[in-house]
């Protein structure tokens, strides 16, 4: 009786069970291919092949795998355009559109030559099958994430290219079917050129501005993670009303949300868990229940997979060659080039399935004769897995040592980066949290330190509950982007003194205050911070007043006083700047001396960011800036200690003009360390000829060499 729970038929239909199978084959796959030393993407496949349809039968590849398997495809597609270096991608486009012209132009030429003289196909038939070779699919861009080099050039014109391929490859296939159906005239090209231009300026433009405005308002993790899911299929759905197959509009959605989503953020880790857990194995898998091992019984069938296997393969290698050859390339990056753009699934499946279902007229038996016949349809599934397969290993492998290098490069030693959040006010604690995690150094993995202080002559007796409340908040906030925080409650009568020994005891090397949201700065705290942190301590001090998500910021306008560059603390904030604008994708206005910008156009040009530089010299008239200055802007101004060499009078009307004009604004208030990044030994910078340049300083060279080093 027991037995009659769980059916025997199959393919299984009790849904329970169906998703336990798939959950064991994510779970189980993965450990399997570590062993057996093949990539886990590849294990999916075969997986899928196992229990499919073709194979034992487990399983259907019903509606449910469509889906899910639809779902995780887009997915890829927009993980690629979301976790893209946009200024690297701005930078190698021309790159990236030489790659892509490299791949579809030898595709095509290789595929429509093969298919007339080889396979003796019509010329229709032997274009169309051609646009299958050019385009590719990034089923292998998990890998490469997981190692983490997706900012790579490899990696960065790959993507793109991804781009030119496949939307050349899918405008073939429209004009094909139009040519089938004799509507390729002026109308249709108008018609698809406005559609096209449509699309694109909906998502590209309006998607950002539609997302900025829901992040601002609603902080819900379930909310923003579902309202994200949300646009993606939206774009999808417009590219698909515009005559352009789903995955482009997936992949402009990822760049329309580039720039609001850090790769630090809360959201991001849900996108790629909930991405990498469930939906892109579940569109692995349902690859796999496409093949057919059976075809490889049919000689014919076999002659086309083989043929058309060998022709994708080789020209997407050429096109590899190519590029490295012309950027100078080393060959882990031409592997990898060829690893990420020799995989076929998404676009080669919608053009086969449309050339399938083409009947060009009858024969005389009065049966269908299709623009692909049965021999191309088998033939295209056994490409998609060979393909798959070698660009998995290729892959694996190119990334592996590419990431080694990286690992093993000569390097200066890493900073001691230790940060520490005091919180009191439930309000900030989570921008707070968010601020440290886009500012710190990316091999800053457990150096957060929230802290609480209980004044001892607090009588309240749930003050200690309440402020253990605040501290799991914390580590709450933290725990989201995958990050451990280690939390410290103290018992003290002040505050300014528990600080500076925390700084002391912990090795604190950044201190991060956080204003009220409503509140502005008074003369009184700015007063007492100096007075006492700032005085006590030598670390570097950020103040910050989060009016809206750092996430939806679309600019950080940076005012920075001359001299700037000649206290020891400079490659320190400096970095943290430059983080931020890695991570968030905003741009970076540099407002300083002709000098001091000098230096930031300088570093700019090794290690590119989007930036903007105005001069700027008159404190004393700092308003004059305030129509320079957006709604979207966070404001930093970097300020000194008294009698240092950066120092101005003016800054202390900072909290007049803070409170004037920017009570709505995001601002943050930065003091630089005064002490270098292994000794908490003041530097007397009071001569300046100890600190002539930075280039001539041992330990601050060391130091920015470290901060700017290629992601």
């Amino acid at each position: 009786m027991m037995l009659s729970i769980f059916p025997i038929d199959l393919p299984i239909a009790d849904p329970v069970l169906k998703f336990l199978i798939i959950l064991l084959i994510i779970l189980f796959i993965p450990i399997l291919s570590g062993k057996i030393k093949i990539p886990h993407l590849l294990g999916m496949i075969i997986a899928g092949v196992i229990i499919g349809p073709n194979g034992l039968n487990l399983l259907a590849r019903d509606s449910s795998i469509i889906v899910s398997g639809t779902a995780g495809l887009l997915y890829i597609m927009f993980l690629a355009g979301l976790e893209i270096g946009m200024n690297d991608f701005r930078k190698n486009a021309g790159k990236s559109t030489i790659l892509g012209l490299y791949g579809f132009v030898i595709s095509m030429a290789a595929g429509t030559f093969t298919g007339i003289y080889i396979l003796n196909f019509s010329v229709l038939t032997s274009v169309l099958m051609a646009s299958m070779f050019a385009s590719h699919t990034l089923i292998t861009y998990p890998i490469v994430s997981r190692l983490g080099i997706g900012k790579s050039r490899a990696v960065n014109i790959s993507v793109g290219s991804t781009l030119i391929t496949d939307i050349l490859a899918l405008l073939v296939l429209a004009v094909v079917v139009g040519l089938t159906t004799g509507e390729v005239n002026y109308n249709f090209w108008m018609k698809l050129s406005l559609s096209f231009a449509a699309f694109s300026f909906i998502i590209i433009f309006l998607f950002p501005l539609i997302a900025r405005w829901f992040f601002k308002r609603y902080q819900d993790n379930v909310s923003q993670y579902i309202f994200v899911l949300a646009i993606v299929f939206s774009g999808a759905v417009l590219s698909q009303i515009a005559g352009i197959e789903a995955i482009i509009g997936a992949f402009l959605a990822g760049l329309a949300l580039n720039r609001l989503i850090p790769r630090t953020s809360p959201l991001m880790n849900r996108i790629e868990f909930v991405g990498n857990a469930i939906f892109i194995p579940f569109f692995l898998i349902g690859v796999g229940m496409l093949i057919d091992y059976r075809a490889f019984s049919s000689r014919e069938t076999l002659k086309v997979a083989f043929v058309m296997s060998v022709i994708a393969i080789g020209a997407k290698y050429i096109a590899a060659w190519l590029t490295q050859k012309n950027f100078n390339y080393s060959k882990d990056e031409r592997k990898l080039i060829f690893g990420l753009t020799n995989p076929r699934a998404a676009a080669t499946l919608a053009i086969v399935l449309v050339g399938y279902n083409i009947i060009t007229g009858y024969n005389i038996h009065n049966e269908p004769i299709r623009l692909f016949n049965d021999s191309v349809l088998n033939g295209t599934i056994i490409m998609i897995l060979v393909t798959c397969t070698i660009a998995s290993f290729a892959t694996q492998k190119s990334a592996q040592n590419i990431a080694l290098s990286e690992q093993t490069d000569d390097e200066p030693p890493v900073i001691n980066e230790r940060i520490l959040i005091p919180v009191s006010n439930p309000y900030n604690i989570d921008e707070l949290v968010n601020l440290s995690t886009i500012i710190k150094s990316k091999y800053n993995r457990d150096g957060l330190v929230a802290l609480n202080i209980i004044n001892t002559e607090n009588t309240e007796p749930d003050s200690e509950k309440k402020a253990r409340k605040l501290l799991e908040k914390a580590r709450i906030a933290a725990a989201a982007t995958d990050i451990e925080i280690k939390t410290l409650l103290r018992y003290d009568l002040s505050l300014v003194n528990c600080i500076t020994n925390i700084i002391k005891e912990h090795n604190i090397t950044d201190l991060i205050l956080g204003l009220h949201v409503k509140g502005g700065i008074s003369d009184t705290f700015l007063g007492n911070i100096t007075e006492g942190i700032l005085t006590k301590s030598n670390v570097a001090t950020y103040i910050y007043h989060p009016f809206q998500p750092i996430s939806t910021i679309k600019r950080h306008f940076v005012i920075v006083p001359e001299n700037a560059e000649y206290e020891i603390g400079f490659p320190f904030w400096l970095s943290k700047i430059w983080n931020m604008g890695m991570n968030t994708g905003a741009r970076i206005l540099f407002n300083s001396s002709e000098k001091t910008i000098k230096l930031f156009k300088d570093i700019c040009m090794k290690h590119p960011i989007e930036t903007g530089f105005n001069i700027f010299n008159d404190w004393d008239d700092i308003s004059i800036l305030n129509k320079e200055i957006r709604n979207d802007d966070n404001v930093i101004i970097v300020l000194s200690r008294k009698d240092l060499l950066s120092y101005q009078a003016a800054m202390s009307k900072i909290p007049l003009y803070l409170n004037t004009y920017f009570q709505k604004q995001n601002f943050l208030l930065i003091y630089p360390s005064q002490s270098t990044a292994s000794t908490e030994e003041k530097v007397d910078l009071a001569n300046p000829s100890l600190l002539k340049t930075i280039e001539q300083i041992d330990t601050i060279g060391k130091t920015i060499a470290n901060i700017f080093r290629k992601e």
